[in-house]
């Protein structure tokens, strides 16, 4: 074999190797080929109208969604909580595959335990599983909150958390007053938004309205506080500090709900820190008094600002604010309800993306785009790139629902430059590929799986979204605000930028473009 302890070979050299083509050569004969001519004309036929109509035909198969499932949101919500300790209680299967996701993207480690459910479990049901399991994470991990949520598994059995976190704390698994919020989440239905969402309520839910019969359900007594909510973000880390940054410089009082900025972004300096940052308990339980709750994402928080709302609080809810307008509309929201001035250097930060967009506008003016990703995140995008004059031709989200392409098509609709551009909710990646094949565009925006879609189709992929795993540290700067959008452009005009060079780069046949100032 050609690896050795002196000469290590990575994964792009090691199966290249001869003893690695023989073993895929002989693979592929096992496995009974078709015809390589049959399996070309079929290749080709996919890429056609008539292929197109059948494929988005299809009802009961899905092809590489663009979403995950619930309980990966539920993960990513709980892990904003001060010293808070995420629960599933289900496989360890599932828990790995949400901690790796989340690992992969972030590059950091992610912590989150399950109740190891198994056959057995699956027949008599997961109370033991959750006993013990609260038991040795409570002994072992030593959280301030343990967070539970549910996979398929549980779901399908119909295991009551309540009921099971009640008996858990009877039989002295964890202290009778210890906060163990809970969240159903099946993984069959939805995607992570929603689980995301059903987790922050279940939060909220067990501090504002009593902590499952420990503790009364709170008086709201209001105050001038803003809570903040960010939403399933795959640049949480940059995002949330700049909009903690803007609501410094204009002196408002707030809360951020379930902040993980900081635990996804840990320094190395000797220290393993299992839990860094998040709200504080104490701040989650005082958020009740707020004023008002804003929510950055529309489609990630509906339940959890019906239930605010229903507490007494103002709502206001953004989809994904990227670029002028919409980071416009955020900052005079935040100065309405607080009553404070827009501070002159957000004014002067308008004005330097301005000047961008305007430097720039040649270059993007009349660009076709295909989008896809969450909701909140594809209409942002799309909103911002009407600004800059280019065309959001196929915007397409999996999880996006009938009332998410009504909100899209109005935003088409607005703007000259959306005519003819279409939205697409509960549809995957599979469609995609028939758009980019019938209708292509110039460039494609969404998160790592795209670059298939880039290889099959050669529409250059710009990979913003979640998850980004080949490709480091995208989530560590801001996509949201005056600097966000700033940020997005540049990436945006970097591809542009990369694909004329790649066009023009033949030496004296068509390097007559190949210039060095643009």
């Amino acid at each position: 074999m050609p690896q050795s302890a002196e000469h290590v070979l990575d994964h792009v050299e090691l199966f290249r190797g001869p003893e690695y083509q023989q073993m895929l050569a002989k693979k592929k004969i096992f496995e009974n080929p078709r015809d390589p001519a049959e399996v070309e004309r079929i290749k080709e036929w996919t890429k056609t109208a008539e292929y197109r109509e059948k494929n988005f035909a299809r009802e009961a198969l899905a092809v590489n969604p663009a979403k995950a499932c619930q309980p990966l949101g539920a993960v990513f919500a709980s892990v904003g909580f001060e010293r808070t300790l995420p629960f599933v209680h289900g496989s360890q299967g599932c828990v790995a595959y949400y901690r790796s996701h989340l690992s992969r993207h972030f590059k950091e480690p992610s912590s989150c335990v399950s109740s190891s459910m198994t056959e057995d479990a699956a027949v008599f049901g997961g109370l033991n599983n959750m006993t013990d399991g609260l038991a040795n994470s409570y002994k072992m991990y030593k959280p301030k909150m343990i967070a539970v949520s549910t996979t398929c598994m549980a779901e399908v059995i119909g295991d009551d958390l309540n009921a099971f976190i009640k008996t858990s704390k009877e039989k002295g698994s964890v202290p009778a007053d210890f906060d163990v919020p809970f969240a159903h989440t099946p993984a069959f239905v939805g995607s992570h938004v929603t689980g995301y969402d059903n987790a922050l309520k279940g939060i909220l839910e067990h501090f504002w309205d009593g902590k499952a019969g420990t503790a009364p359900k709170l008086e709201r007594k209001p105050n001038g506080a803003i809570n903040i909510i960010g939403g399933f973000d795959g640049y949480t880390v940059g995002n949330l500090r700049e909009i903690k940054r803007i609501l410094e410089l204009m002196g408002i009082q707030h809360t951020i709900l379930a902040d993980n900025s900081e635990v996804f972004d840990t320094p190395t300096d000797g220290e393993f820190r299992m839990y860094d940052g998040g709200t504080t308990l104490k701040d989650t339980a005082n958020a009740i008094h707020a004023k008002a709750t804003i929510s950055m994402q529309q489609w990630c928080t509906e339940k959890t600002l019906s239930f605010a709302a229903e507490h007494g609080q103002d709502v206001v809810s953004f989809n994904y604010p990227v670029g002028l307008s919409a980071t416009d509309d955020v900052i005079v929201a935040l100065s309405r309800i607080s009553g404070r001035e827009i501070p002159e250097q957000l004014a002067r930060e308008r004005g330097r993306l301005v000047d961008a967009i305007a430097d720039s506008s040649a270059h993007v003016h009349g660009k076709k785009f295909a989008i896809y990703g969450d909701p909140d995140l594809c209409y942002g995008l799309a909103a911002f790139l009407l600004e800059l004059g280019a065309e959001p031709t196929h915007v397409l989200s999996t999880n996006g629902n009938k009332a998410w392409q009504e909100k899209m098509q109005a935003l088409l609709a607005s703007s000259p430059f959306g005519q003819g551009c279409q939205a697409y909710p509960g549809r995957d990646l599979w469609h995609m590929r028939s758009l980019l094949f019938t209708e292509p565009v110039d460039f494609l925006i969404g998160n790592t799986y795209g670059k298939y879609l880039e290889r099959d189709t050669g529409t250059p992929l710009i990979r913003i979204g979640f998850p980004i795993f080949d490709r480091h540290h995208h989530h560590r700067s801001p996509i949201w605000g005056y600097q966000g959008g700033l940020n997005v452009l540049v990436k945006i005009l970097d591809k542009i930028f990369d694909e004329i060079d790649n066009k023009t780069n033949i030496l004296g046949k068509t390097d007559y473009s190949f210039d060095i100032i643009r």
